[in-house]
């Protein structure tokens, strides 16, 4: 597969909300990752901050208003002939109530921690959280 020349990676964020015992989830609708669960996010749109895009893409696919903290950290993606950078932020959600699933989101969902296993995780979200000591256990 040729790779056009003029191509370049996008930049993407992921809003990574806990509360409680359980975070904040979506199964992507379409697009990249279709079908499978992720934390809230997209692409950053020109003259937008990583804060600003983290949470317009919570809003978004969720409806529900936080507050972008910390970065959690980051991945990369490379799905053919797309290549997506995403950096996670801590997000606090100002009133975490049941969310509503809009935008690219077919599903969203507050998930226990300890049942976040038994979704099919976007690759590389389950290591990500696991080494930043927000998910104690490893998926099997």
């Amino acid at each position: 597969m040729a790779v056009d020349p003029l191509a370049r990676p996008e930049v993407c964020v992921g809003a990574v909300a806990v509360d409680r015992d359980r975070i904040l989830m979506i199964r992507r609708g379409h697009g990249p990752g279709a079908g499978w669960w992720s934390v809230p996010g997209g692409r950053v749109e020109h003259g937008e901050t990583l804060a600003e895009a983290t949470v317009r893409e919570l809003r978004e696919e969720t409806g529900l208003e936080g507050v972008c903290g910390e970065l959690v950290g980051w991945v990369e993606r490379l799905d053919g002939p797309e290549h997506f950078v995403i950096f996670d932020f801590a997000v606090t959600v100002l009133d975490p109530m049941p969310p509503t699933a809009g935008d690219d989101a077919a599903e969203a969902a507050w998930v226990p921690l300890d049942e976040l296993c038994e979704l099919r995780l976007v690759d590389g979200l389950a290591e990500l959280l696991y080494d930043k000591g927000i998910l104690t256990t490893t998926l099997t």
